[in-house]
């Protein structure tokens, strides 16, 4: 008991660090942006400086004022601020690229041209094309963001599933139920999914975007209970159940509109194939309670029959190669969300999205339904992925 009360001190100690780090970066970002702006447009503000850094501030605290304000007040008024605050993050991230290039550009040109550093910079005209280009961005992204697409895989598992040679599954992950991912969405996917006729379906964790309470008050567990197939649902929790520190409501309500939550455990479907579930890796840093390693989590199962694994996290794929797993289905990346977010991502995942393999183990990773933060999508789509699983001896 006494190391895992350590263990929960330095956890927390970690991430108030980590915390006390973003936010500081966050600040330094935002003041840097603020100030090429204000100094390219300055003689036209500086009689206003102080309107102009209050309402600059009001924003720039709006990402944490609303997670703040939601602890004591709910609405649609701190809707709008968190929404209001996620735009802001998008903003002043891709204002901060544009920026710091052209910083580094003009600097750099003026060793080659020393003209250069005459002209007068930031200028009211450069301030103006790097807030269209960051509106223009912003609005593609969002648009991009609300147009999901389905995308299709064949998979072949070299095992027979008694009298069924093809399964016809749908999978979803990063739904990110809330504010943003809201009813009409989720309307719309629940329809693009029942559309597709699956024999089943897969929800690969995030499916709530932390709020549970709000996912509840909203009635979305009725919308997902139209989810149709032969089946059933079957799901698991991702980071994002956990991070709202209430994963055993989540839990309830999916289970309440006829998800099959699986928590480190397995199911044999129909008596022809396994689904096994794996609790999400922050488990233990949230909860204290470490997830099962997957060699027990399928030890006592039939391994002649084909295991479909549900692991929110892409990560240390060769543990599905080792214990056996035919096909590994997951999520949280969300394909980096928008540029240059993917590339990065593709640096820290081994399989960032889409298909690949690790000897008779097969992975499928999706990009994600919704949004995390800034509600864009650039670089990467909101995607159903539809599968064809081919049982084969």
């Amino acid at each position: 008991m006494a190391d895992t009360g350590n263990n929960n001190r330095k956890t927390k100690t970690l991430f108030l660090l980590i915390l006390v780090i973003v936010i500081s970066i966050y600040a330094a970002g935002n003041y840097y942006v603020g100030l090429r702006f204000f100094q390219s447009i300055q003689s036209l503000v500086e009689p206003y400086s102080l309107f102009y850094w209050s309402s600059y501030a009001l924003f720039a605290t709006a990402l944490f004022a609303a997670r703040l304000g939601k602890r004591f007040h709910t609405g649609y008024v701190n809707d709008l601020v968190a929404i209001t605050g996620d735009y802001w993050l998008g903003a002043i991230y891709y204002s901060l690229l544009i920026w710091a290039g052209s910083d580094i550009i003009r600097f750099l040109a003026g060793f080659i041209f020393p003209a250069v550093r005459i002209i007068k910079y930031p200028s009211f005209y450069w301030g103006i094309i790097v807030l269209f280009l960051v509106s223009l961005l912003l609005l593609y992204g969002t648009w991009n963001a609300h147009r999901p697409r389905v995308v299709h895989y064949d998979i072949t598992i070299k095992k027979a599933a008694h009298n069924l040679p093809e399964l016809h599954a749908v999978m979803v992950s990063d739904i990110h139920l809330g504010v943003v991912v809201d009813n009409s969405r989720l309307d719309v996917m629940v329809d693009k999914i029942n559309e597709l006729d699956p024999d089943i379906v897969f929800l690969v964790g995030d499916t709530i975007d932390e709020d549970v309470k709000l996912f509840a008050n909203n009635k979305m567990p009725e919308i997902l209970k139209k989810l149709q197939s032969k089946y059933g649902v079957y799901a698991v929790l991702g980071n994002h159940e956990y991070i709202g520190s209430n994963s055993e409501m989540a839990v309830e309500y999916l289970q309440q509109a006829g998800i099959n939550v699986l928590v480190d455990k397995c199911i044999k479907v129909n008596n022809q194939f396994y689904v096994a579930g794996r609790d999400d890796r922050i488990a233990g840093n949230m909860t204290g309670k470490t997830r099962l390693e997957l060699s027990r989590l399928v030890d006592s199962i039939d391994h002649s029959l084909p295991i479909i694994l549900l692991d929110h996290q892409p990560v240390n794929l060769e543990e599905g190669k080792l214990n056996g797993i035919d096909l590994q289905l997951s999520g949280h990346t969300h394909n980096g969300q928008f540029f240059p977010n993917t590339l990065i991502s593709r640096c820290v995942f081994e399989n960032s999205w889409g298909y690949s393999r690790k000897g008779e183990c097969q992975v499928v990773v999706s990009a994600g339904f919704g949004t995390w933060g800034p509600p864009i999508r650039i670089g990467s789509n909101s995607e159903i992925i539809d599968l064809t699983i081919s049982f084969t001896r």
